[in-house]
C-alpha cells in the first residue's frame, strides 16, 4: 500500500525541522521549494516562460533569475504574484509527480511531499495524508525575528502573506504541535508514523 504524506505548514512554524526527521528516517522527501529553484534554471521551460513575461531586468549576470528582484515585484504586487504561480504551479507538480513515479518504481512505499502551500494551492488530491506543522502566531513571529534577525514589522508582513496556520488546521489530517520543544514535536512525528505507516 503506497501513501503519499503532503508535509504543509507556515513560515517558521518548523515544517523543514520535521521534513529533516523523516529524511533521517528514511522517508523520501520531495521538497517543493527545491523543485521551484531547479525549474527555473536556465535552459528550463519555466525559466523562459519568466524572463518573457518579467523581462531581462529580473537576471543577473549570470543569466541566472535574481530571486530577490523577483521576489520584490511578486511582494507587492498581487497580479504579479498570480502570473509568476501559473507559470510556477504546473512546473511544480508536474516535477513532483515525475519524482514521485521513479521513488514508486523503485518500490517506495512511503513518500513525503513538502508543500508549503499545499491548502492553499487546493493540492490535497495529490497526497493521501495532510500534516500540518502547527505554531500559533505568536510563537511564530518570535521564531521567524530571531531566525531572519529582522524586525517586528517584517516578521508580520511575512506571516500575514499567508494563509493563517489556525485555518488550515481543518484541511489537515493530522497536527503537529510545535508551539513547544523540538522534542515534543518529534515524539508527536514518531506517534503519528507508528499509526499511518507501521499500523
Amino acid at each position: 500500500m503506497v501513501m503519499v504524506i503532503g508535509l504543509t505548514g507556515g513560515i517558521a512554524s518548523g515544517k523543514s525541522m520535521i521534513a529533516e526527521e523523516l529524511k533521517q528516517r528514511g522517508f523520501p522527501v520531495i521538497d517543493a521549494d527545491n523543485i521551484a529553484r531547479e525549474i527555473v534554471e536556465p535552459g528550463e521551460e519555466a525559466y523562459h516562460q519568466i524572463v518573457n513575461k518579467f523581462g531581462k531586468e529580473i537576471l543577473q549576470e549570470n543569466g541566472e533569475i535574481a530571486r530577490k528582484k523577483l521576489g520584490q515585484i511578486i511582494f507587492t504586487d498581487e497580479s504579479k504574484r498570480k502570473q509568476l504561480n501559473q507559470i510556477m504551479h504546473p512546473s511544480i507538480r508536474k516535477r513532483m509527480l515525475e519524482r514521485k513515479e521513479e521513488l514508486l518504481e523503485d518500490g517506495v512505499k512511503t513518500i513525503v511531499f513538502d508543500i508549503p502551500l499545499l491548502v492553499e494551492n487546493k493540492l490535497q488530491f495529490m497526497v493521501d495524508k495532510v500534516l500540518l506543522v502547527y505554531v500559533n502566531e505568536e510563537i511564530q513571529k518570535e521564531r521567524l525575528m530571531k531566525r531572519d534577525g529582522q524586525g517586528e514589522e517584517d516578521a508580520l508582513q511575512r506571516i500575514s502573506s499567508q494563509m493563517p496556520l489556525k485555518d488550515k488546521k481543518h484541511h489537515a489530517d493530522a497536527i503537529i504541535d510545535n508551539n513547544g520543544t523540538k522534542e515534543q514535536a518529534i515524539h508527536q512525528l514518531e506517534r503519528l508514523l507508528e499509526k499511518w505507516v507501521d499500523g
